[in-house]
């Protein structure tokens, strides 16, 4: 029998044209998902490119595993129709077992069979090749996951990150259509999760493999994502590349869930947006068309897009009531006179107190999302419950 070995990719730096231009290798059609009374999967349409890393982003709860366990066959979609390299695998009438669709799986935990080698676990999959092909293929990928040298390694003798990279080769072995990674990066230390985002994706690039990531982690998937599918509630909120969806989310809750998000609330004027700190030029504000004249709307600010300035009397516009230090960074958080809260980020050598009077200037240098003001959802409101709650410390959408 004759195999296709690895074959080597040129990474596309521009990674908003991966997409659009490539064959469809996972197609997902009207797919819904029911355990009892609950809806897990409303009414899901998705298409997965050939050669692109997709990542199913979201809270817990939203779904995104359980779509991973309908591509992978190890749940039965109740509506809908699931397609593999254009032939149906799931639907009205057919249903292909998970062992017979050319899908290999990288679980959370590994899943590594203890009493066999590194080698042995990446040739478990290779029964049906003969002896010589399998041997080329298992040392090919162990050179590609850079642990040639640890092929006679026992999993317990291996590090988190050499585990994960077995995991990996073993799931890239019988050459499948397609990858699926269950939260790949989950038991592995923060630094090592870092790296080893990278490497994953190095792996996957050169191998020119399809795949389809799920995690809760916003860095993670806009790091290592060709596209990012955020989730919530069952439905798809939004997909895209990292950059449009994080720049341009079409909800409140997908600007909330991918990092810190205030709202600025302000009234369209002619050639700016009137707000509680000053005008913001109409100009650097997406796509506001002239329908909008004379309404409120809410701007989405980041962290970044902002700066705080200690001042007094007339020229203050709130309070620093709370302060993270990260390091090369720090967090400010701003409760402004007029009701609202706004989070700063500012070098570390910046020096602002708590309960210190600032002043806030929006210092943006791209275009700001926003929103229309009639459109605050229930969503909104948690995020800003979020942003000026002081009994924790965790960052917004960041619990699993």
């Amino acid at each position: 029998m004759a195999h296709q070995h690895l074959h080597s990719t040129t990474e596309n730096p521009h990674r908003e044209s991966v997409t659009g231009t490539t064959d469809v290798v996972l197609e997902l059609e009207n797919v819904s998902k029911h355990f009892g009374e609950e809806t897990v999967i409303a009414d899901l349409s998705l298409e997965v490119h050939d050669g692109e890393i997709l990542t199913l982003l979201g809270p817990s709860g939203c779904g995104k595993t359980t779509t991973l366990r309908l591509i992978a066959g190890l749940e039965r979609p109740d509506t809908g129709s699931i397609s593999l390299e254009d032939a149906p695998v799931a639907g009205t009438g057919s249903f292909t077992p998970p062992e017979d669709r050319g899908v290999g799986i990288v679980f959370q935990e590994f899943a590594l069979f203890p009493h066999l080698t590194a080698r042995e676990n990446v040739a478990f999959g290779l029964t049906d090749w003969d002896t010589d092909e399998r041997d080329a293929r298992v040392e090919e990928l162990l050179e590609l996951v850079g642990l040639t040298d640890h092929g006679n390694d026992y999993p317990e003798e291996l590090s988190g990150g050499q585990q994960q990279r077995i995991a990996l080769a073993r799931s890239l072995a019988p050459e499948p259509e397609i990858i699926l990674l269950d939260e790949p990066f989950s038991n592995l230390d923060v630094d090592l999760r870092v790296e080893m985002r990278e490497e994953v994706r190095r792996i996957i690039k050169e191998t020119g493999v399809t795949a389809v990531s799920v995690t809760h982690d916003q860095e993670e998937a806009l790091s290592v994502s060709d596209r990012v599918a955020v989730m919530h509630e069952g439905d798809l909120e939004q997909i895209g590349t990292p950059e449009r969806v994080f720049q341009q989310p079409k909800s409140r809750f997908v600007a909330g869930f991918l990092g810190h998000a205030s709202f600025l609330s302000g009234t369209v004027e002619g050639d700016h947006v009137d707000t509680s700190l000053g005008r913001v030029l109409r100009a650097d504000v997406n796509g506001l068309v002239v329908e909008y004249d004379g309404t409120e709307i809410d701007l989405l600010i980041r962290p970044d897009d902002v700066t705080a300035y200690p001042a007094g009397g007339p020229e203050a516009d709130g309070t620093v009531v709370y302060r993270r230090y990260l390091g090369p960074t720090i967090l400010y958080r701003v409760e402004l006179d007029d009701g609202g809260t706004i989070e700063c980020m500012h070098n570390h050598s910046d020096r602002i107190d708590l309960d210190e009077r600032v002043a806030v200037r929006v210092t943006a240098d791209h275009d700001i999302a926003w929103f229309p003001a009639e459109q605050r959802t229930d969503d909104y409101r948690a995020i800003r419950q979020t942003e000026s709650g002081e009994s924790s410390d965790a960052e917004p959408g960041t619990a699993d």
